[in-house]
């Protein structure tokens, strides 16, 4: 199952990426297509399990809707919005067992979400404060990484520290198309290949490094390159819910085999800005986020869902009512958060007195004590 590149077209590989090269099981209407790689790994998906992926997709976008109004209210410093990308979040994060271990990037707000993180906690994360996010060793997941790429390296070490214990669970390393030009990526493929380590690189590629095109920085799709380190690698559509539970299961599977590691490329469309210091405006135009919003992941799967008679307007109306009420909780969270002195930053740093660091934390004093005197003035 290894990607195979194509007679290389250089005038389509500098055309936008536009979702359809890939491998699929559900049409952006919503209708199911046969795939023959794909159908195996998601026969089994019961009506509860389907009702679960829509559920959080939905939660993730709510919740994920919060954050950034929370922020342009001055209640967070900064949001990394996640809406368009619910599909490849949730569905291969449904796909884990409860031992595997998750690396995720600052964006898989949908990822933590499925794995059992609580988003009045995690969303403090982004205000700064003390003992915010959620305790990593009860979740299995490790706190979101803001270094671009770095998180792949911590990955593929823990598999391979898994793999010598003689476990059967699988790191997760989760990135973005940008990511794939920095050197830890790459470093990190080339270790798992080498020692056949239990790790799933899985790639969102949602079209923009911030304002960096991904047909500047990869001429030709991004699954290609695992192959060149011995991995084999899917291309599948990121919107596809269905897809992206099907892709993760046969990776796992795979690196549980001991046969080592896979990449999933999984095509998306990043809806809103890179991060709410960012304007999208300058960089995109109003017809390729429309025809991204033609591809949208949770109507796509609604409309299917609702084909089946799995899903009635009764079921959808309780999810929306789950979402608020989530949002709710995360909005009383943070409007409700108490802000520690910044001093405080220096009470544990030693468990004795240390004369020194007293030092330092007068003088810190003495600086904001600075600010006080300006604001009063």
């Amino acid at each position: 199952m290894t990607y195979t590149q194509t007679t290389p077209d250089h005038d389509a590989a500098d055309r936008a990426d536009d979702g359809e090269d890939v491998a699929r099981v559900l049409q952006p209407d919503g209708s199911r297509v046969p795939d023959a790689v794909l159908d195996p790994w998601i026969a089994d998906l019961s009506p509860h399990e389907l009702r679960a992926l829509h559920c959080d997709m939905v939660l993730t976008r709510r919740v994920d809707a919060e954050g950034v109004a929370l922020q342009r209210q001055g209640q967070l410093a900064l949001w990394a919005p996640c809406r368009g990308q619910e599909a490849v979040q949730i569905g291969t994060a449904h796909a884990l067992a409860t031992g595997d271990f998750v690396f995720p990037s600052y964006r898989e707000h949908g990822v933590l979400l499925a794995r059992g993180a609580q988003p009045a906690d995690f969303v403090l994360a982004w205000r700064g404060e003390e003992h915010s996010a959620f305790d990593h060793t009860a979740i299995n997941t490790a706190p979101p990484q803001i270094i671009i790429g770095a998180q792949s390296l911590h990955a593929t070490g823990w598999a391979m520290g898994a793999q010598r214990d003689g476990s059967s669970d699988v790191a997760i390393a989760y990135f973005g198309d940008g990511a794939t030009s920095q050197g830890d990526v790459n470093e990190a493929m080339v270790f798992a290949s080498s020692f056949r380590a239990p790790v799933v690189f899985v790639c969102s590629n949602n079209q923009w490094a911030i304002s960096e095109p991904v047909t500047v920085q990869a001429k030709f799709p991004i699954a290609g390159r695992a192959p060149g380190f011995g991995i084999p690698s899917l291309r599948i559509d990121g919107n596809d819910v269905l897809a992206c539970v099907a892709a993760m299961r046969w990776a796992l599977d795979r690196a549980r085999r001991g046969e080592g590691p896979a990449f999933l490329e999984a095509v998306t469309y990043r809806m809103g800005p890179h991060t709410t210091s960012d304007d999208p405006r300058r960089y995109r135009t109003a017809e390729e986020v429309e025809h991204w919003a033609g591809r949208d992941p949770i109507s796509r799967f609604e409309a299917y869902l609702c084909a089946e008679g799995v899903l009635d307007d009764s079921g959808l109306a309780e999810v929306a009512a789950a979402a608020d009420a989530l949002a709710g909780q995360v909005r009383a969270a943070c409007i409700g958060a108490t802000t520690r002195a910044a001093e405080t930053i220096f009470d544990h740093v030693y468990a004795e007195p240390h004369a020194p660091l007293a030092a330092q934390r007068a003088a810190y004093v003495d600086y904001l004590s600075g600010f006080v005197a300006e604001d009063a003035r």
